[in-house]
């Protein structure tokens, strides 16, 4: 009987772990409301509680690894888009979707500012290049709706660059759907009174204020100037073939969930058959001797 309780204590234990990434993340949240006492309200829906959330994110996580799962064996290639404004939940969302999928399937592409070489190369060059191969989902952190965003606002490109971003991208994503890709585009949208309260938190915290570069400030006061920018840029790139849809996202939580329930249903998936895996039985050798590790090679133990 004690020998079952401790198997099943390290299977309790084993499982716990498996969830202590996702509790982290919660509780750094929890950690940023603490924060966030002596801030005016916001505009801010109620969050889901933590039961709730957790139960309904782990179903999805769960069938997030059974698309994974369909996409490898059918040899999809999937695409998605994740814009919106600085601090809108982009990289959350993201998180919690490549948390428990293989990154040999589903990997992450948050291309940086482009270089002197990038800059030459025709537009979209240095994005086709990070598209998936069969069995592959490639989530786009910003994508090449730079453009269409912090470049025309900022004014880091020009308004004949900007228009023929306009004419081309349509074009260019009806290219990539006719190659057989899988294009979903999300926009991440907030208020103007949840950025600010965003922002404040990110300022006050020290372990948030490296996510607010120059430019998110920047973005802060220019906010109608973005507004704008994003008018033209559902207007002009919304098109049948790879519609954008529009994620409700002050509520952090809920946007999670809505984003990852209605991904799940852009694209038809069914259970693959796994063939049973059993361990094979563990060799063992006469002259084997496991020989000691130096003491000074170990890790201090502090805790």
């Amino acid at each position: 009987m004690t020998t079952d309780m401790t198997e099943f204590d390290r299977i309790r234990d084993e499982l716990v772990d498996s969830f202590d990434e996702e509790l982290e993340m919660d509780l750094d949240e929890s950690r940023l409301d603490a924060i966030a006492d002596d801030h005016p309200a916001h505009d801010g829906a109620a969050n889901f509680d933590r039961r709730s959330y957790f139960r309904e994110l782990f179903k999805l996580q769960h069938e997030l690894v059974r698309l994974q799962d369909w996409v490898q064996q059918k040899g999809l290639k999937v695409v998605v888009l994740f814009e919106g404004r600085d601090s809108a939940g982009k990289g959350g969302a993201i998180k919690r979707i490549t948390q428990r999928l293989n990154p040999r399937v589903c990997r992450v592409a948050a291309l940086p500012a482009p270089n002197e070489r990038e800059r030459t190369q025709w537009y979209f060059q240095r994005y086709a290049a990070h598209l998936p191969a069969a069995g592959e989902i490639v989530l786009f952190d910003r994508s090449w709706y730079n453009r269409a965003g912090v470049e025309r606002v900022m004014g880091f490109c020009s308004a004949d660059e900007a228009e023929e971003f306009y004419r081309s991208v349509p074009e260019f994503e009806r290219m990539l759907i006719r190659s057989g890709i899988i294009l979903v585009k999300y926009w991440f949208s907030i208020t103007d009174d949840e950025q600010q309260f965003r922002f404040a938190m990110r300022i006050r915290d020290p372990l948030k204020q490296w996510k607010l570069s120059p430019m998110d400030v920047e973005s802060r006061r220019r906010w109608e100037d973005y507004t704008r920018a994003k008018e033209v840029m559902l207007e002009r790139t919304h098109i049948p073939e790879a519609p954008w849809w529009v994620v409700e996202a002050v509520d952090k939580r809920r946007a999670r969930l809505n984003c990852i329930s209605h991904l799940l249903a852009q694209i038809p998936y069914g259970d693959v058959e796994h063939p049973p895996v059993v361990l094979p039985p563990r060799t063992r050798h006469d002259d084997y001797e496991r020989h000691p590790v130096p003491a000074e090679m170990y890790v201090p133990a502090v805790y």
